[in-house]
């Protein structure tokens, strides 16, 4: 798998969460579920994050 594809899933993923749980609020949705899903897209920011910084210093050597 590239490192592009590492990048774009990771990002995807993110961009996934994020819509889920504003979707979630939007519809007046479980509040908990709301927090879990927020809770769940700052993992993968973070995850998403270290792939991108682990890319440019793979790149870069």
């Amino acid at each position: 798998m590239s490192s592009n594809t590492l990048v774009l899933i990771a990002c995807l993923a993110v961009a996934a969460v994020l819509l889920l749980g504003l979707a979630n609020m939007m519809r007046g949705g479980s509040a908990s579920l709301s927090q879990r899903l927020m809770r769940l897209r700052v993992l993968l920011q973070f995850v998403a994050i270290v792939i991108i910084m682990g890319v440019v210093w793979w790149r870069s050597a």
